[in-house]
């Protein structure tokens, strides 16, 4: 018998939970060989790919909480990878960018993770992937407009 309703929910549930896992669990796999936590990852491309960003809005973009933030941004820059830089304007706001170290980080990580992510999702093709974004992006709204 096929499952239908909350039971097809459920179904549904478990196996985006087990893709996303093993996923992600292949990916943060490259990051640790080269010495970086996910978070740390996330911040230097989002640094890297959009340029420099105020601190403020950095965690929004990659859904983490201020406190967390703060402590990323101190390891990154400890490290060299970004630098941060006060608003000339505005003292309340702080820039963070990535150096030239961080730079050459990312065009070395970067790549090997856009490869793999690509070698991971070969079992579907690219009209497949466009249906499973055009789905996610539909749950996901969705469930943000229950939640409003």
């Amino acid at each position: 018998m096929e499952q239908t309703g909350s039971g097809l929910s459920l179904k549904l549930f478990i196996v985006l939970s087990r893709a996303h896992k093993v996923i992600s669990e292949q990916a943060n796999r490259l990051f640790a060989e080269h010495g970086l936590n996910p978070t740390e990852f996330a911040v230097l491309e989002l640094i890297y790919h959009k340029g420099r960003q105020p601190i403020q809005k950095v965690g929004g973009k990659i859904l983490l909480a201020s406190g967390s933030m703060t402590y990323v941004i101190d390891k990154l820059e400890r490290r060299g990878f970004l630098s941060r830089t006060v608003c000339d304007t505005d003292r309340r706001v702080t820039f963070v960018d990535i150096t030239e170290e961080g730079r050459r980080l990312m065009a070395e990580i970067f790549p090997l993770h856009e490869r793999n992510l690509h070698e991971l999702m070969s079992a579907l093709d690219d009209d497949e992937k466009r249906t499973a974004i055009e789905l996610m992006k539909k749950l996901g709204l969705s469930i943000k407009d229950l939640s409003s």
